[in-house]
């Protein structure tokens, strides 16, 4: 009798080893390669670091920086802004229809770009801001714009004050930072700057670089995956009670094993 009921707590602790262990180490590795599966472009400028309270404990939260919105002028006469742009990927430049240097050159990189996204329009905005805008008038911007076959569906030509637009370029999209070079009387740069559906600032890309626009290329779309990191999948929800489940799983197995023992016990004494 003793060794009989041994040999069932060996099976009963054997059944709970063999369900359990596997699942705990599928969850774990569930739950660690969940987290950054994918590698996200880094982002810039942060506002605070503040504390917050995670499954229990204080643990530091980064407030990033969201790009403000001020108000232009498009190649329609149009009054836009980027607050016109919510839940949109932007792509964004500085130049002025005037420039004999890289502004043709900037322009054609970002018409490859549009182009690449022809058959998801709605992913992507491409912005460009007159640094001239006293010169750059809105005929002047259709102009300019037609000149190089663009889909002004996607693509903004935009003018303003230019004490915002400066002020805008300086401190909100770091033009400064990307490009250490820059005047700030006279805002040159050949970069390309991204912002995430929250007008985050997430990169600067030469746009004379291949290797750099074919890195933007592949950007774009993994940001935008990232405005659902907030709404994840309903799997991922359930990850925290995981190892419950799995512990039900168990028991019930369990006690299958210890019912099918007793019958067989009694099947066994009857006979």
């Amino acid at each position: 009798m003793v060794v009989t009921f041994a040999r069932m707590n060996l099976k009963a602790i054997l059944a709970i080893v063999l369900v359990t262990v596997p699942a705990f180490i599928c969850y774990k590795l569930v739950d660690y390669y969940s987290k950054d599966a994918v590698q996200m472009p880094r982002k810039y400028n942060y506002d605070r670091v503040e504390m917050v309270t995670k499954r229990g404990k204080q643990v530091p939260d980064t407030v990033w920086h969201r790009v403000k919105s001020i108000p232009w002028t498009n190649q329609f006469g149009q009054q836009v802004s980027l607050d016109d742009l919510r839940g949109k990927i932007i792509v964004m430049d500085f130049f002025f229809t005037r420039c004999p240097s890289i502004c043709p050159g900037m322009t054609k990189a970002m018409k490859r770009l549009q182009a690449s996204f022809v058959k998801n329009p709605d992913i992507v905005q491409f912005v460009s801001v007159s640094i001239d805008p006293e010169r750059d008038s809105v005929a002047s911007l259709r102009a300019f714009a037609d000149r190089f076959g663009v889909n002004h569906d996607s693509w903004w030509f935009v003018t303003g004050s230019k004490n915002e637009i400066y002020d805008f370029a300086m401190k909100e999209m770091l033009a400064n930072v990307a490009d250490p070079g820059v005047d700030t009387a006279f805002i040159h740069t050949e970069n390309l700057f991204l912002l995430d559906t929250n007008r985050v600032l997430r990169g600067f890309y030469n746009a004379f670089d291949t290797t750099a626009l074919a890195k933007l290329a592949r950007d774009i779309p993994t940001v935008m995956l990232e405005k659902d990191r907030k709404r994840p999948s309903i799997f991922r929800a359930y990850i925290p009670y995981l190892p419950v489940i799995f512990i039900g799983i168990a028991c019930t197995f369990l006690v299958v094993i210890l019912l099918k023992q007793k019958k067989n016990k009694h099947a066994s004494t009857n006979a």
